[in-house]
C-alpha cells in the first residue's frame, strides 16, 4: 500500500523525525499535535486554551488532506496530570459531534515542550 505525507502549513512544523500526518489507503494517521501557534511558535498557558489549539492544529492538517474532525475514528490524548482531564474534556466536547470518536486519554510523566496536552487522531475519508 502506498502511503503519502500531508504537511499543513496552518500546523506546527515536526519537531523530530516524523511526519504531521501520514495518507494510507483511506486512512490519515495524525500524530500527536502539541498546543503549538504555527504563526507565533507559542503555547497558550491554561489547558482550555491547549486543547482548543491542539485540535485547531488537528483541524488544519486534516483539512490539507480533504478532511475534517467528523472523519476522525479515534483519537488519543497525553495529559500531563489527569486532574487536567475534566478541563480538557469540557473543550473536547466543543468540537467533536455524536457519534464521537473512540477514545483513550491517559496521563504521561511528561510531555513535550512542557505541555499540558497532546492529541493524535485516526481519521477516514
Amino acid at each position: 500500500m502506498a502511503k503519502s505525507c500531508i504537511h499543513s502549513p496552518e500546523a506546527p512544523a515536526a519537531i523530530g523525525p516524523y511526519s504531521q500526518a501520514i495518507k494510507a489507503g483511506n486512512l490519515i494517521f495524525v500524530s500527536g499535535q502539541l498546543p503549538i501557534d504555527a504563526a507565533t511558535g507559542e503555547k497558550p498557558s491554561d489547558i482550555k486554551a491547549q486543547t482548543k489549539q491542539s485540535i485547531k492544529n488537528i483541524q488544519a492538517i486534516l483539512a490539507e488532506a480533504g478532511a475534517s474532525l467528523d472523519n476522525v475514528l479515534k483519537s488519543t490524548v497525553y495529559l500531563a496530570d489527569m486532574e487536567l482531564f475534566s478541563a480538557m474534556n469540557e473543550v473536547y466536547a466543543e468540537f467533536f459531534n455524536s457519534p464521537f470518536p473512540a477514545r483513550a486519554a491517559f496521563a504521561v510523566k511528561e510531555l513535550p515542550k512542557k505541555a499540558l496536552v497532546e492529541i493524535e487522531v485516526v481519521a477516514a475519508l
